[in-house]
Order: structure tokens, then sequence, then C-alpha cells
């Protein structure tokens, strides 16, 4: 997992990716493409 200060260029990375909220902290995560994963913060 990839630990970010901004998620748009990981966003961009796989046409699945999506961003999560979670407990106060952004995601990146992708069903299809598991390594594609980020984190913000």
């Amino acid at each position: 997992m990839k630990v970010r200060n901004s998620l748009r260029s990981l966003k961009q990375r796989h046409r699945d990716c999506r961003i999560v909220r979670r407990k106060g902290r952004v995601y990146v995560i992708n069903k299809t493409q598991r390594k594609f994963k980020a984190r913000q913060g």
C-alpha cells in the first residue's frame, strides 16, 4: 500500500480504482487489481 499526500494521480492508475473514506482516512481500493491500493495521510 502506498501512502501519499494526494490520491488524485493514484486514482488514474486503473479504471477500477475507487476512493473510499474509512475511519477518517481516505483510501484508494481496487477490487479487480488488488495491487493498486493507497492511503492518504
